[in-house]
């Protein structure tokens, strides 16, 4: 199997934790951790399997004056530009299913919508009869696309989630 590029964003919190958890799983000498923030396609291109980790907005984030655009979505025109060709994609996203169950990991299904629509390879879909939440962007098909995580309220089942999905996907990397 070729070298997995996990790209992920934000940095520092929940997001790269699961990132270091399926590069873990991978091993570290088969999985680059990178930063989404400030990549553009060509860093993507270098990879054949790659994994996209994503957050959906918290409170914090919905609440404040300050608002900044998120690294995803200063990324987003990138997806675009990327040569889906040859290349194995899968997603994990983050969400709090009980204060956003209308917007569980909304972020994971805005990403691989635009990637669908450039006829990108995506694994790693999940059912969904052990999640609660009322909609996502991510539930496609009647599966999560990826992976689905919530830190918040479910983190103990966090560990034994990566482990399953990775195994998952890892039968369908190159």
């Amino acid at each position: 199997m070729n070298k997995v590029g996990i790209f992920f964003g934000p940095e520092g919190g929940a997001t790269e934790k699961i990132a270091k958890m399926v590069q873990k799983e991978f091993g570290s000498d088969n999985a680059d951790l990178i930063p989404i923030k400030g990549k553009k396609a060509e860093d993507i291109d270098r990879y054949i399997n790659i994994i996209f980790g994503s957050s959906t907005l918290n409170n914090e984030i919905w609440n404040s004056d300050r608002r900044v655009k998120p690294d995803w979505d200063v990324f987003r025109p990138e997806l675009d530009k990327i040569n889906y060709k040859g290349k194995v994609f899968a997603l994990y996203g983050l969400g709090d299913h009980i204060s956003y169950a209308r917007f569980f990991v909304d972020s994971m299904g805005i990403i691989a919508k635009r990637m669908l629509d450039n006829n990108a390879k995506i694994v790693g879909s999940c059912d969904a009869k052990d999640y609660k939440f009322e909609q996502s962007e991510a539930f496609i098909e009647g599966r999560f696309i990826g992976l689905p995580i919530d830190e918040e309220f479910e983190s103990e089942k966090s560990p034994e989630r990566v482990k399953r999905w990775v195994s998952d996907i890892k039968s369908n990397f190159v």
